[in-house]
């Protein structure tokens, strides 16, 4: 198919590498030009000076930015996407973003006569590359049927959610997820070590019981050796926690322990890890701790 992958972050250069590899005409818009240049040299296909001129002519353009402001630049901005999307078109945002600006966009693509689907994905850097990400979307069902089989390449699990809106909903339900997750290691693995515990033993028993989770089984060896460059950032946690916040608010929903871990992170970047992966909550844990014993 003719499609267009607009940002080539961590996450949408080795996406679009994909689609490049299973055979379709890809072309690519970065902000960053260099970057669509480095990535045509390495698969080929074509760049645009825009993403308007990405998209036109396009039968899918996809896309992965960074936040609501750059999502609606690069889709209504004067030079955005959606000024040249074709009529029975389709575009596939795999930002994570807010409900309401997937809404938005679903509602202004349908004024434009084609369809929209968000559809945020996990897996981290790692799972981009190696094509094994979990997406979730929100849009109608055929427009989704129709992204499907092209995000095959990059793809582990898919699944449409619900109308427009709901694959970023379900996207703030997975990072809840994973802030507490990691926040109770962070406290265990704190404790084995003050109490002398074999952090790798215990691993091993704990990991085959009802504790194991994705977290334990990547993140334990990198925190207990104090190296954080191996996934996702914790700047962009604390967008992606932020947003999920103001929707429960909105829905009226407590979210205590996600508020504090929040924090938590808050406090990392203070101890200089704006781009420390996401199991950077153990260096915080860990200060406390021997702050406690003096």
């Amino acid at each position: 198919m003719k499609v267009a992958f607009i940002g080539l972050g961590v996450m949408g250069y080795p996406m679009a590498g994909h689609l490049k590899k299973a055979g379709h005409d890809v072309t690519v818009y970065n902000r960053n030009s260099e970057k669509a240049k480095q990535w045509k040299a390495e698969y080929g296909g074509e760049t645009a000076p825009t993403p308007a001129e990405a998209a036109k002519g396009q039968e899918i353009v996809f896309c992965c930015v960074g936040r609501d402001s750059d999502l609606r630049e690069v889709t209504l901005g004067g030079q955005g996407a959606f000024q040249a999307m074709a009529k029975g078109g389709l575009f596939v945002d795999h930002t994570t973003a807010s409900a309401s600006i997937a809404r938005e966009l679903a509602a202004e693509a349908e004024k434009r006569g084609f369809d929209f689907v968000d559809a945020p994905v996990s897996g981290g850097q790692a799972g981009a590359v190696n094509g094994k990400l979990g997406i979730m979307c929100g849009g109608k069902e055929d427009a989704y049927a129709k992204a499907e089989a092209v995000m095959a390449p990059y793809t582990k699990m898919a699944k449409r959610l619900g109308p427009p809106g709901s694959g970023q909903l379900t996207k703030m339900v997975n990072q809840i997820c994973i802030a507490g997750i990691v926040q109770g290691m962070s406290e265990a693995y704190s404790l084995m070590r003050a109490a002398g515990l074999d952090i790798e033993a215990v691993t091993d028993v704990i990991s085959k019981g009802a504790a194991q989770s994705w977290q334990m089984e990547n993140r334990v060896k990198t925190m207990n050796a104090g190296q954080y460059e191996h996934g996702f950032a914790v700047e962009w946690m604390r967008k992606d926690l932020g947003i999920a916040l103001e929707e429960a608010r909105k829905q009226g929903v407590s979210l205590p322990i996600t508020a504090v871990v929040d924090q938590f992170y808050a406090e990392v970047e203070n101890l200089g890890g704006k781009r420390w992966d996401t199991s950077s909550l153990f260096v915080r844990q860990e200060a406390a701790r021997k702050g406690n014993k003096k």
